[in-house]
C-alpha cells in the first residue's frame, strides 16, 4: 500500500471501570443481557485506558484490526456485531438521501487499530475499555449520535458501563431484544473528588476459569446467584445509588465489601466451584478489616472481580497511611519496577498501635506493583492527528 492513500480517520479514548456491584450471569449470551443490574466507578484515563483508531478508505480491501500490536481475526461475532450496528444505524441516520450528501466512508472498509496504556497483567477488564472505545470511534467515524451502551453491550457487558464517566448503572432492562438493557450515569467524576482507588497486582497468572464460562456455570448450578439476583441486588442497588449520592463512604465501602464477598460466595456455590481468590488476596481482606477495626470505621474498602487482584477504595486522606500499612505488609522487591504508578502517595509514618493492629507476617513481592487513580469521564475524542495509531497508509505506525 502507497504512501498516498485517501483515508479518513479518527482516534478516541476510553475508560476502565470497576463493578461495586457485580454483574454475574447472563440470561441470553447472544445479546448479553444480564441477570441482575449492577454499577460500577470509571477510573480516570490519566492511568488506565483504551486508545483506538479508526480508518476508513476506498483503496482499503477488507476490514482489518490490530490489538497491543498483534493482528486479530476481524470476524469475532462481538467485534462482528459491533461494526454492524453501527454502520446500520449510521445508514438509518442518513436515509434515503445517502448517496447525495453522506462522504462515501460507509461504503469503505475500515482498518482498527487499538492498544491500552495498563499493563494487561493488571487483570483488569480490558475489553470494556476495548469494546467501549471501538464503539466510540466507529460513532464518530460515522456521525452516530444514538445510545451507543447498548451496542457496547453487545461487545462485552461490561463495556457499556465504560461508555459513561464517573458512577455509572448497567440497567438489567425487562425487553427480550435488549433495548431497555442500557447504561446511565448516576453522577459524573467530578461528583466525588477525593475518592481514591488502588488497584493492586498481585498475579499476573491466567485464571484457570473465565469469566465467561465462569458466569454460565453458575447460572446453571448455583441457587446462591438466582437469590442474589432477584432478592438481593435490587435493594442493595439502590442503597449503593443514595450512598454514592450522599458521598457516604462507610455506607459505600460496607456495600463494595459485602458485595464482592457475595459475589465470590457464589462462584464458590458454583458446582464444580470456581475459586478466584488467591492467598495474598485473602492477606489482603484480613488486612483491611484490621486496618477499620483500629479506627472503628470503614475507612478503606475492597472488591474483587474474576481474579485475585484487588481493587481498594477509600478517601484521599486515608490513602498515605494504607499505602504505608501495605509497604510493611508487602514490602516491594527490587526488581527495578516502581512499586506505586499513577497519582502519587507520601511517606507515612505509622504508628506503633496501627502496626500492632495489622499484625500480619510481612510477605515480600506479594504485591507486585500498584496503581493508584480516581474517577474519571468517558470516552474522548483526540483531536491531535500526531497520536492517530494508524498512519497514512492505513497501517500501525509502529509498523512503519
Amino acid at each position: 500500500m502507497t504512501g498516498e492513500t485517501h483515508l479518513s480517520a479518527v482516534t478516541c479514548t476510553a475508560p476502565v471501570n470497576i463493578a461495586v456491584i457485580k454483574y454475574w450471569g447472563k440470561r441470553n449470551e447472544k445479546l448479553i443481557l444480564p441477570i441482575n443490574s449492577s454499577l460500577s466507578v470509571t477510573l480516570h484515563q490519566d492511568q488506565l485506558k483504551t486508545t483506538t483508531s479508526v480508518a476508513a478508505s476506498r483503496d482499503f480491501k477488507e476490514d482489518r484490526i490490530w490489538l497491543n500490536g498483534r493482528e486479530e481475526d476481524i470476524n469475532h461475532p462481538r467485534l462482528q456485531s459491533c461494526l454492524r450496528e453501527i454502520r446500520r444505524l449510521a445508514r438509518k441516520r442518513r436515509g434515503d438521501k445517502e448517496e447525495e450528501t453522506a462522504p462515501r466512508v460507509l461504503s469503505y472498509k475500515v482498518h482498527i487499530c487499538s492498544e491500552n496504556n495498563f499493563p494487561t497483567a493488571a487483570g483488569l477488564a480490558s475489553s470494556a475499555a476495548g469494546y467501549a472505545c471501538l464503539v466510540y470511534t466507529l460513532a464518530k467515524l460515522y456521525g452516530v449520535e444514538n445510545e451507543l451502551s447498548e451496542i457496547a453491550r453487545q461487545g462485552s457487558g461490561s463495556a457499556c458501563r465504560s461508555m459513561y464517566g464517573g458512577f455509572v448503572q448497567w440497567l438489567m432492562g425487562d425487553r427480550d431484544d435488549g433495548k431497555d438493557s442500557l447504561a446511565q450515569q448516576i453522577a459524573p467524576e467530578s461528583h466525588w473528588p477525593e475518592l481514591r482507588v488502588l488497584i493492586l497486582v498481585v498475579s499476573a497468572e491466567k485464571k484457570l476459569v473465565g469469566s465467561t464460562a465462569g458466569m454460565q456455570t453458575s447460572v446453571e448450578t448455583s441457587p446462591l446467584l438466582k437469590h442474589r439476583a432477584e432478592a438481593v441486588v435490587p435493594d442493595r442497588l439502590k442503597e449503593m445509588c443514595e450512598a454514592v449520592r450522599q458521598r457516604d463512604f462507610e455506607r459505600f465501602g460496607q456495600l463494595t465489601m459485602k458485595d464482592s464477598n457475595q459475589f465470590h460466595a457464589t462462584c464458590m456455590d458454583t458446582f464444580p466451584p470456581i475459586f478466584y481468590l488467591n492467598d495474598i488476596s485473602r492477606r489482603i481482606i484480613h488486612l483491611v478489616h484490621c486496618f477499620n477495626t483500629h479506627y472503628g470505621q470503614t475507612k478503606v474498602a475492597y472488591t474483587y472481580d474474576a481474579g485475585p487482584n484487588a481493587v481498594i477504595f477509600c478517601l484521599e486522606q486515608t490513602l498515605d497511611d494504607f499505602v504505608g500499612v501495605l509497604r510493611c505488609c508487602f514490602p516491594p522487591e527490587s526488581n527495578g519496577e516502581p512499586f506505586l504508578k499513577g497519582l502519587p502517595a507520601g511517606r507515612a509514618t505509622l504508628s506503633d498501635e496501627l502496626k500492632m493492629a495489622v499484625d500480619i507476617e510481612p510477605m515480600p513481592g506479594g504485591i507486585q506493583y500498584i496503581i493508584i487513580t480516581k474517577p474519571g469521564p468517558g470516552p474522548q475524542l483526540l483531536h491531535d492527528s500526531t497520536l492517530h495509531l494508524l498512519g497514512k497508509d492505513g497501517l500501525p505506525r509502529q509498523w512503519a
